[in-house]
């Protein structure tokens, strides 16, 4: 079995799923002014952990070239002092798709270079790199589940179901 052909298989299944959100969200979700995170907000954060969990250390990450700081935190920061940053414009579809497509290429150049059993490359994850690359996969796919669950009771819209990805 090839490992990181099944890692990133199931990558492109969760990005896949998550353009499909992206790509069928109305405006009238994208930036609602009832939800507490918005739609687009949910999907940077997802995206932004992505990017930065197929890097082999924390040290080697370099922010996508649209990065807004601190953009990628959905509350306070988990460092002192523990604020909650302004998140002012939103990020519009375009630029989300834009960062999908640049996760699936990090996907393509980084899983296959991967040695699983290495450490994590972040502290706060203390695990090998296998795991983390399911860690990652898992945390794409529970707000990819979040931002599916919005789309179908507010507009009856449904994102299929992506077992595998090429």
């Amino acid at each position: 079995m090839d490992i990181h052909a099944v890692i990133r298989s199931q990558f492109y299944a969760a990005l896949g799923m998550l353009e499909q959100a992206v790509q069928k969200c109305p405006d009238s979700l994208w930036d609602a002014s009832e939800d507490k995170v918005k739609f687009w907000h949910i999907g940077y954060h997802a995206l932004f952990f992505v990017h930065l969990y197929l890097q082999p250390t924390a040290a080697d990450f370099t922010p996508w070239a649209k990065h807004r700081q601190n953009y990628e935190q959905m509350g306070p920061t988990p460092w002192p002092p523990y604020e909650k940053p302004e998140i002012g414009e939103p990020y519009i579809k375009a630029d989300m798709l834009e960062y999908i497509e640049f996760c699936r290429k990090q996907v393509d150049s980084c899983v296959a270079q991967t040695n699983m059993e290495a450490e994590s490359g972040f502290d706060w994850l203390p695990m090998n790199k296998f795991e983390l690359q399911i860690y990652s996969i898992r945390h794409l796919q529970q707000h990819t589940g979040e931002l599916m669950e919005r789309l179908g009771t507010r507009a009856g819209i449904d994102v299929d179901w992506m077992g595998q990805g090429k």
